[in-house]
């Protein structure tokens, strides 16, 4: 019983009065040299982070895997390493950053289950910086399991996907309208080279391929973010459906550590991985949303599944289609691709059944040449257009299959 109202105090009471929170405003920064995380012992860990203002926040824990979750409105991590901001062993790994416009979000992976027994932040009335101290104290897995969850409340929880009104015609001259999806953003930022990271690069490379097919004849495109910030994999798919996308693509630049995966590869759904390097990289994928507070773990019933597996029935021979085109369309642009340019891994982004869906890695930035290459300007305007060439191959040859079908 303690353990759950210190959970709720921690959650609720001191994440800052309603008084108090009408006070903060604007962007807080990050003090990096006086903000660690620190072993006490027996007590447990102590989280310190000094900020140039006070701001209101939230604590919780999440399960599988056990973490703590602090979200602000809003801080500016800018300074603050990994490295140097964690001084124990308890914590496996710090996660920072935007988590929708107006939130930040910060993840601690803890290595066992702990529970927040004291949090508070005061603010120095003189200079007006704040100090956040958090102390997490060792539980047992069952008192974990019971006090951790995220809470609901409607003044920090994710908003809904806006409506996307829908267009008056299906017909064969509509639009094909395509959701452009860039791989991670926010708190989550992917693959990383250096100082560029993927989420950066999928989003320069969506906005270019965007104004290409625009600029094209025949096409609408809608992203699943605009800026840097993060979105649920459920949300991706769920703003597809709301856009009535007639093709979701997801766009990414992983990395593997292995060093061997080079050029372009184009994924399709499957249960099973085609290759452990895919299996790899539908892990990390899937993970993602893990690492950023969100739990995907709702599973459909027998009945849903029946309806589900109908609809790729239809749809899957049509993505199939789709991933052929597009393997050809950027080959033809120069690539280059990889050497099994067409895989299939369980990718949960691309589980909508009723849209044609596929993954596109356009390079591994674990990769000097596909690095280089994803930073050039020219050579992602090169691949883009291949993009929009097979998009508009696989629309004609589609809807010629349709009109056989209906004979």
């Amino acid at each position: 019983m303690m353990s759950r109202i210190l959970t709720c105090i921690a959650l609720l009471g001191l994440m800052v009065s309603s008084a108090v929170a009408q006070e903060f405003s604007g962007l807080a920064r990050i003090n990096a040299d006086q903000s660690h995380v620190s072993d006490e012992g027996r007590k447990g860990v102590e989280v310190t982070l000094n900020l140039s203002q006070g701001v209101p926040y939230r604590l919780f824990t999440l399960t599988e895997p056990p973490r703590l979750v602090m979200d602000f409105k809003e801080v500016d991590w800018t300074g603050l390493a990994g490295d140097a901001f964690i001084r124990t062993d308890r914590i496996s790994n710090a996660q920072f950053g935007t988590y929708v416009p107006g939130w930040s979000r910060m993840v601690l992976n803890l290595a066992g289950p702990m529970e927040v027994s004291q949090a508070g932040l005061s603010v120095n009335q003189t200079t007006g910086g704040a100090r956040l101290a958090v102390s997490l104290s060792p539980v047992s897995a069952e008192v974990f399991a019971e006090t951790s969850g995220a809470p609901r409340d409607a003044r920090w929880d994710l908003p809904q996907p806006a409506d996307v009104p829908s267009r008056p015609g299906r017909g064969a001259d509509a639009p094909l309208r395509v959701v452009l999806d860039p791989g991670h953003g926010g708190i989550d930022p992917g693959a990383e080279s250096g100082r560029v990271t993927e989420k950066h690069l999928m989003m320069t490379f969506a906005r270019e391929l965007e104004e290409i097919l625009l600029r094209s004849e025949g096409f609408e495109v809608i992203l699943t973010r605009t800026d840097d910030y993060f979105v649920s994999l459920e949300h991706r798919i769920a703003l597809a459906h709301r856009a009535e996308a007639d093709v979701f693509l997801s766009l990414h630049a992983d990395s593997l550590a292995e060093g061997l995966a080079h050029g372009a590869t184009v994924y399709v759904l499957s249960k099973e991985a085609s290759d452990i390097a895919s299996a790899k990289l539908a892990e990390r994928h899937n993970r993602s949303d893990l690492l950023a507070g969100v739990d995907l773990s709702n599973t459909d019933d027998q009945v849903t599944d029946v309806l589900l597996d109908l609809a790729r029935t239809e749809t899957q021979p049509r993505t199939n289609a789709l991933a052929h085109s597009l393997v050809e369309g950027m080959a033809q642009r120069g690539g280059p691709m990889n050497r099994r340019p067409l895989r299939s891994a369980a990718f949960s982004v691309l589980k909508a059944a009723d849209i044609p869906s596929v993954l596109i890695e356009i390079g591994f930035l674990s990769s000097p040449r596909d690095l280089k290459n994803l930073q050039s300007p020219e050579w992602r305007v090169s691949m883009a257009e291949g993009i929009r060439n097979a998009l508009l191959n696989w629309r004609k040859e589609d809807l010629e299959k349709r009109e056989l079908v209906r004979q």
